[in-house]
């Protein structure tokens, strides 16, 4: 990589910047409703955002969660989960990413978790590509279905 590039935990002046990223990241949401969600997970001892700078501009983040509950495939609790992870295009296959899943596993392992869970949509095979790229491994294909019975 030529540039310069940083990993830093999130502070409250960089949310705007990182509210937008996440809406670029899920479109489906609203933009203020996950502004708040976001404010509200910055002093969770088990959340954290991380984000990346080349050059002194904000060019993409991981979110994390620490999970008890059962996760599709984990052999241990508590396990790392990677709730998302978004890099701007334009800086994309440069090793950004593979830097913020770094981070997020040290910040995993500081909680005391031996394993890192994140999961897809089936059809993003770019995510997909990504993520066998970092390391993760393909541990089982998850349908959901829902019913309206109202």
């Amino acid at each position: 990589m030529e540039k310069d590039v940083n990993v830093m935990k999130v502070e409250k002046n960089h949310i705007n910047e990182l509210t937008k990223m996440a809406i670029d990241l899920w479109p489906e949401e609203d933009y203020e409703e996950l502004h708040q969600f976001i404010l509200s997970k910055l002093d969770c001892d088990e959340h954290v955002y991380f984000l990346a700078t080349v050059e002194d501009k904000i060019v993409g983040f991981i979110y994390m969660s620490i999970r008890h509950e059962y996760v599709e495939g984990a052999n241990s609790s508590p396990v790392g989960y990677v709730e998302g992870i978004y890099v701007k295009p334009e800086y994309r296959h440069m090793g950004i990413g593979r830097m913020l899943i770094s981070k997020g596993e040290e910040w995993a392992k500081s909680k005391g978790c031996r394993e890192v869970v994140s999961d897809i949509l089936y059809d993003n095979i770019a995510s997909y590509n990504f993520h066998s790229k970092v390391g993760f491994r393909e541990v089982s294909r998850l349908i959901c279905f829902i019913k309206d019975i109202g």
